[in-house]
């Protein structure tokens, strides 16, 4: 049985746990988030939604999720 290496990244300010080779994609799915009405920053840089599949996490990174909310 092979064992998949693990790495820690930030979510949201929360510590949790994927496997290396996780892509941001992946993480949106995982999270459950929907990628209309949110911006995504990783590592302090806003990322382009178009190319989440293509963005692979590393170890202690940091990422925020930022809902849209509409009102007045």
């Amino acid at each position: 049985m092979k064992v998949k290496n693990k790495i820690k990244i930030t979510v949201n300010g929360k510590q949790i746990q994927v496997i290396s080779n996780f892509s941001m994609k992946r993480l949106m799915a995982k999270l459950k988030i929907p990628l209309n009405k949110i911006a995504i920053e990783l590592n302090k840089k806003i990322i382009d939604k178009k190319r989440i599949s293509k963005i692979y996490l590393q170890k202690g990174d940091k990422i925020e999720i930022v809902h849209f909310i509409g009102g007045g």
